[in-house]
């Protein structure tokens, strides 16, 4: 932490910095100016010129965090809206986002996932390896019904090559 504190003028040019090289959520911004040791009346008009000059956007934020935790961590839309909330994302943005992951790349990853997971189990009795990937599945936030309708695919061509 820093132990003097930055003037407003130099905590902006910070702020700027700090939300140049990533895209950053307007909670995360207001955190890092309240770690240079300012105060909320200082911080309120600072987020503003940071939002005015194009260096903070709620949407674009939510869309980029999106599109990455799905595309590169592989996670479910629940995990995905659940960590836009912790960063006090709004619902509009949150919900904006969501539509950008596509449903038939959804359905694939969801599929990809059980099928991994499921070979993983191979020498597990039949329950555990249902709710073992079904719990593995559930940590990565994807919905339960759309887990089961994955895991029946899986079954079935399991017993179907298996005959």
């Amino acid at each position: 932490m820093f132990k003097q504190k930055l003037t407003p003028q130099q905590a902006l040019q910070k702020a700027k910095h700090f939300c140049s090289y990533q895209e950053r959520s307007h909670y995360e911004a207001a955190e890092k100016m309240y770690s240079f040791g300012l105060r909320k009346t200082e911080v309120e008009p600072l987020i503003s010129q940071l939002i005015e000059e194009g260096y903070l956007n709620e949407e674009r934020f939510a869309a980029m965090f999106t599109g990455g935790k799905f595309r590169i961590k592989k996670w479910g839309r629940i995990k995905i809206q659940h960590e836009l909330k912790q960063k006090r994302v709004s619902s509009f943005s949150i919900k904006k986002a969501m539509k950008e992951i596509d449903e038939q790349e959804y359905m694939t990853v969801l599929q990809k996932l059980v099928v991994q997971k499921w070979k993983s189990l191979k020498g597990e009795q039949y329950l555990n390896r249902m709710i073992k990937t079904t719990q593995f599945l559930l940590q990565r936030g994807f919905e339960s019904d759309l887990i089961s309708k994955a895991i029946a695919v899986v079954r079935e061509k399991e017993s179907g090559t298996s005959k």
